[in-house]
């Protein structure tokens, strides 16, 4: 229980299907200073929000310190790969790492809990042959990019009680269960960066200033440190003339290549190289195969063909993809199905 909305009602919607059910707040490290603010997914201030929300829901709620193995398995490895020129997605680690691992084996082990249920909207459902996560019902709101990491063994322990809920009417339950937080806004920022990335990553990482180049060498401008870009950004490059995009980041020369044109040959893409892969089924799969991918969380789920090659695998899309950043997840789908993922390298 974060002190949000969605795993407030999670919460609420289990107690009222006769669960016998216990909170757990999670405690990650954040930065410290008034700009990062207290309204995160693990302050004080939420910390306090969950514990009314138990109270009226008269349930226990307990606090878990995972700063430490955040810090290190999250926040650390974001700082490593922007400082490799790579754009990761720290949510995609935290499900994996954090939350349906460190924490899953907690429930089990502190409290001999039969379940870990959490206010994710996703769909899950089991058959013969296993557990299969899906698109919720609010596609808007849909969070099965994040969550392809799951393994077969950690799915069985898993519920997931919004799937068949929209966000509106989450608010409208929880304020017609007197929950405090019924309106308070969805978190749209990574937990512990605060208000600005380019602040944290100034804080934190040695950036060291150099040219940005147009695409036949021309010297445009001075970039603040290539941490601070990924590929497709058109914001915040401080030239004239534009508009201009991030079309690479090229880390020997310390130089950030730009583009007029947002469907120059740099920033388009129809293979995409990926490894780090997890298929939810357990690893049957028979390549080549024929699905959909994502390879952003608010991207359209695109046709493709994935083969696989040595100990790295390839997509071939049907259509070019812009702006495909290192880092980031590729995630498949047969239809609605979550099949799998992997990290773009």
């Amino acid at each position: 229980m974060s002190g949000g909305v969605d795993s407030s009602v999670a919460a609420a919607l289990l107690k009222q299907q006769g669960y016998d059910v216990i909170g757990v707040f999670m405690q990650f490290w954040y930065p410290s200073g008034k700009s990062y603010g207290e309204n995160r997914c693990c302050s004080l201030e939420s910390y306090n929000e969950a514990r009314a929300v138990a109270a009226t829901l008269d349930i226990p709620i307990h606090k878990v310190n995972f700063g430490r193995q955040f810090k290190k398995m999250i926040v650390d490895e974001f700082l490593i790969e922007h400082k490799s020129g790579r754009t990761p997605n720290p949510c995609v680690a935290c499900n994996k790492f954090v939350k349906f691992d460190l924490l899953l084996k907690y429930a089990k082990t502190v409290f001999d809990a039969e379940y870990l249920a959490t206010g994710h909207y996703v769909k899950l459902t089991q058959d013969k042959s296993g557990y299969k996560l899906s698109r919720p019902k609010d596609r808007a709101k849909d969070q099965t990019y994040f969550l392809y990491n799951l393994k077969q063994e950690q799915l069985k322990y898993l519920l997931f009680p919004l799937a068949n809920y929209e966000k509106e009417q989450v608010r409208k339950l929880a304020k017609k269960l007197k929950l405090a937080i019924h309106a308070k806004p969805d978190s749209q920022e990574i937990c512990f960066v605060g208000h600005s990335r380019e602040d944290f990553l100034k804080r934190y990482l040695k950036l060291k200033p150099g040219e940005i180049i147009d695409i036949k060498g021309g010297v445009l401008g001075k970039h603040r440190g290539l941490p601070l870009y990924t590929v497709g950004q058109r914001t915040g490059l401080g030239l004239s003339g534009g508009p201009w995009y991030v079309a690479r980041i090229d880390l020997k020369t310390n130089r950030l290549v730009v583009t007029k044109n947002s469907k120059d040959k740099l920033l388009s893409d129809r293979e995409v190289i990926f490894d780090k892969v997890n298929w939810l089924n357990g690893g049957i799969i028979k390549f080549p195969l024929k699905c959909s991918a994502q390879i952003r969380y608010r991207g359209k789920a695109e046709s493709c063909r994935v083969e696989k090659s040595g100990r790295l695998f390839k997509a071939i899309f049907d259509k070019p993809q812009q702006a495909v950043m290192a880092g980031q997840s590729i995630v498949f789908y047969h239809k609605d199905q979550l099949l799998g993922g992997g990290i773009i390298v």
